[in-house]
């Protein structure tokens, strides 16, 4: 599968969430965020399923997609992606970035160290 754009990710994420929908759903859902066509929409949508990344059910009259790739992978593959082209292949750097740009609760650096922990355990 390509890599999809921001446009075609917010799509997807949609799709993730609801299973599976309509253009006309779909659209519902952007519109509420931000300033965009149906028309818009619609091309995005034909061109992902014609990338491989939506599958769509003609049985009826209105065409319905569902994602054809599943939300783990995709992010995944996204993250390795970034990993390799803006971090030079360090996750660390990767981390030590992301969490200097935010504030972290306790509750998520408590989340961070169990999940570190975890993966500790494992190398033994």
């Amino acid at each position: 599968m390509s890599k999809p754009t921001e446009s075609e990710l917010e799509i997807l994420s949609l799709l993730w969430e609801m299973k599976q929908a309509s253009v006309r759903q779909i659209h519902e859902k952007l519109a509420e965020t931000k300033d965009t066509g149906y028309t818009t929409t619609l091309k995005t949508m034909q061109i992902m399923h014609t990338k491989g990344m939506l599958t769509r059910n003609e049985s009826q009259r209105t065409h319905i997609y569902s994602p054809a790739t599943n939300q783990k992978e995709t992010q995944k593959s996204l993250l390795k992606n970034l990993v390799t082209t803006a971090f030079g292949g360090s996750a660390q750097k990767l981390v030590m970035q992301a969490l200097g740009q935010e504030n972290p609760s306790k509750e998520e650096l408590d989340e961070i160290r169990a999940f570190l922990d975890q993966l500790e355990t494992k190398e033994r």
